[in-house]
């Protein structure tokens, strides 16, 4: 670069000077000066008294500096040219000073573009880095609430024949299947969490008798389409560890997906338990990572509602999704 620098000065004022010789000369103890004042600047200035808040010092090293090296720059060139009296001083301040203020200054700038830009980088990199650290954290502790859940439906089915216990067994094992080898990945096809949804909405049916209303219903155009894995089972799982137990009244849990002018929407709904209304308690721990998932992965792109009643609990989830197909035949509208 320094170089280059050289030959293009050469090359525009050798014409100016007596001889070849001293028009190098000239060149190189200009573009010398010039070279240690921008890595002086960049390489120290900045790095220990900008970046560090001592912008008052910083401004006064910097006109220190570039004083300094004009001055000693204007010695050495008329030892070279040997023609000071023939030089105003007006010539001599633009030449060794005011040159030098605004081309070190373009320099600094540049040294305050790139880091500027390297440190929005690394900060988009923490950023992604540590949102991927807590979606695994989060996912993580969802996991062992599952089990945990599941085994207990299997526990209420051993009293019962063998048949019943074999199938609970087997839908077991599809969900557990689908959480350890399918939902690893960043997203899912709708059909596949559908159907762990249904699994789990049909182990929970086993365990109530008639005094309970299970219901599970799907929409049309749930398809071509994916999601985060596990996103939505939480509502499930809350709806059915709240699920009220009420003799001789309706307790229900009703699940209802769909899709509505582009979005995916899911409603839960479950009866509980007389209790006080506490708007700022809306949930436990798995309510709580699944609305922080929400913000990390579809910021701007989700909706969610809870109501809380005395006896009732609804939750409405809607989230912003596109089908492939969709995007393409938008894309070719005129």
């Amino acid at each position: 670069f320094w170089l280059l620098i050289f030959a293009a000065w050469y090359y525009l004022r050798y014409q100016d000077y007596a001889s070849a010789g001293i028009a190098f000369q000239v060149t190189l103890i200009k573009v010398a000066d010039l070279a240690l004042l921008v890595y002086g600047v960049n390489g120290w200035l900045i790095p220990r008294y900008l970046y560090q808040g001592k912008l008052v010092l910083s401004i006064i090293f910097f006109l220190l500096a570039i004083g300094i090296s004009g001055f000693l720059k204007a010695l050495l060139l008329d030892l070279v040219i040997g023609d000071a009296g023939a030089v105003s001083l007006k010539v001599r301040l633009y030449e060794n000073v005011i040159s030098d203020f605004f081309l070190v200054t373009s320099g600094a700038a540049l040294k305050l573009l790139a880091d500027y830009l390297a440190m929005q980088r690394r900060m988009a990199t923490m950023a992604r880095e540590k949102a991927e650290t807590e979606l695994a954290f989060l996912k993580s502790q969802i996991n062992p609430h599952f089990l945990f859940n599941s085994l207990n439906a299997v526990y209420f089915l051993i009293h019962k024949d063998n048949r019943e216990a074999r199938q609970a067994l087997h839908t077991f094992s599809e969900m557990l299947r689908y959480q350890l080898y399918e939902a690893r990945g960043t997203r899912i096809p709708i059909e596949k969490e559908l159907g762990y949804l249904r699994d789990y909405v049909a182990m929970q049916k086993l365990r109530r008798d008639e005094g309970y209303e299970v219901s599970f219903s799907c929409g049309e155009g749930l398809s071509g389409f994916s999601i985060e894995p596990l996103l939505l089972i939480p509502f499930v799982e809350n709806a059915f560890k709240h699920l009220s137990h009420r003799p001789g009244q309706v307790n229900f849990a009703r699940i209802r997906i769909g899709r509505e002018n582009g979005s995916l929407v899911f409603d839960v709904e479950n009866s509980c338990d007389r209790q006080p209304v506490n708007p700022g308690n809306s949930g436990g721990i798995g309510l709580a990572n699944v609305k922080r998932r929400l913000e990390l992965l579809y910021p701007g792109r989700h909706q969610l509602s809870i109501f809380k009643t005395e006896q009732q609990f609804s939750v409405r989830l809607e989230i912003a999704v596109s089908i492939p197909e969709e995007q393409g035949r938008k894309t070719n509208e005129p």
